[in-house]
């Protein structure tokens, strides 16, 4: 298709917009939502408070958040991505003045009638960031080293501003994310192995600048039982409910772990290790495979759009809540060390919540707008 057809195409009305929305997608978002209200339920003892209405509230907010983002011409997010990223980025720069602490981290916010984690946003604001961004670079750019530095840039400041609060866990997701995209936008291997290795080789020099809880965190990580009641209770007491599920669980609300309190942050970083003791080996993988779903149809809804920016965005939506799945049911598992990172639509939390459901509005978006082309400069001119 000539250029200047692709720019100059006219926008789809609101009827035809809304006719295409794909509600599989919605419902393979739903379910788990639904899942996650239910164990936010058995987590207060079976009562609605004070997580479980709450989390409904949420939802709802999320899902009018989602349909509204779904329903905008796909060229507008394009332009409005590295504006969308600043705002993200002044909100990061600003919780080191305006910050609310929380449990001893610096990481929100408050606007009064929330409190918002810019960090959250940023997940999603990098993304769309670099989606632009590699959206005007051809596979011959990239042979380029300056080409890379823009993209670097981008991942490094986000980066370095979280890690002050401090935050490790999303300091790294940011960073897992942000280097996937350089991979998904066809930055070769060994440069992609390169910044691995020296992210790697950094290593002993972030350990320096490190808290003290987060070295204890790893070290705790390499063997919890050597402080089974201080560092290490919270893994320990999550490989317990593990183990204690079974195959089929003990029942609804019949967790003792969780209902007697051994378990920590059941409503929020530990709430797979609940839904696996309740729910067993059967009802954990079964929310495994609800995800895997997602991500699947996800990957398809990417694949198929027309133009770079939709193939990347989307990628990118689906590395991020890859990632939000992986890091947490690996930490309750003890795979990898405790990090902040919730299990994405069942954990407890407002900005995680809002922040999922505006990612799930631009994959919907990428759907709508699949036959949409895009001219590689046409960024550059709108």
């Amino acid at each position: 298709m000539p250029r200047t057809l692709e720019l100059n195409r006219p926008q789809m009305g609101l009827l035809e917009k809304a006719l295409r929305i794909n509600w599989m997608l919605v419902l393979l978002i739903c379910v788990p939502a639904a899942i996650g209200v239910a164990m936010l339920y058995s987590a207060a003892g079976g009562d609605l408070q004070p997580w479980a209405s709450r989390q409904i509230i949420r939802f709802g907010i999320g899902a009018a958040l989602m349909f509204i983002v779904a329903l905008v011409d796909i060229r507008s997010w394009m332009r409005a991505s590295y504006v969308i990223y600043a705002l993200a980025l002044v909100l990061l720069a600003g919780v080191e003045v305006l910050g609310a602490t929380v449990m001893g981290a610096q990481r929100w916010v408050d606007l009064g009638v929330l409190q918002l984690q810019p960090s959250e946003i940023m997940k999603v604001a990098l993304v769309m960031a670099l989606a632009r961004y590699f959206h005007g670079v051809t596979l011959e750019d990239m042979r380029r080293v300056t080409v890379l530095i823009p993209p670097i840039l981008l991942i490094l400041a986000p980066v370095g501003l979280v890690l002050r609060q401090p935050d490790l866990g999303t300091a790294a997701l940011l960073a897992i994310s942000g280097t996937a995209m350089l991979f998904l936008a066809g930055v070769r291997l060994w440069t992609v192995g390169l910044a691995i290795g020296g992210l790697l080789a950094a290593v002993p020099i972030a350990w320096q600048f490190l808290h003290e809880y987060q070295k204890t965190r790893i070290l705790t990580f390499l063997d919890p039982e050597t402080d089974p009641l201080g560092a290490g209770y919270h893994i320990l007491q999550s490989k317990i409910a593990l183990g204690s599920g079974g195959i089929f669980g003990k029942g609804f609300l019949q967790g003792t772990q969780s209902h007697l309190n051994f378990l920590p942050e059941k409503q929020t970083d530990f709430i797979f290790t609940m839904l696996a003791e309740e729910q067993g080996l059967v009802g954990g993988l079964g929310l495994l495979v609800l995800y895997l779903a997602l991500i699947v149809y996800g990957i398809a809804i990417s694949l198929r759009s027309a133009s770079a920016f939709g193939r990347l965005l989307g990628m990118g939506v689906v590395t991020t809540f890859f990632l939000y799945v992986f890091i947490n049911v690996a930490m309750v598992m003890g795979v990898i060390p405790v990090v902040g990172v919730p299990l994405p639509l069942i954990s407890y939390g407002g900005s995680a919540m809002l922040t999922l459901m505006f990612g799930f509005g631009l994959l919907l978006n990428i759907h709508i707008h699949y036959d949409v082309h895009i001219g590689r400069r046409a960024s550059l001119r709108e």
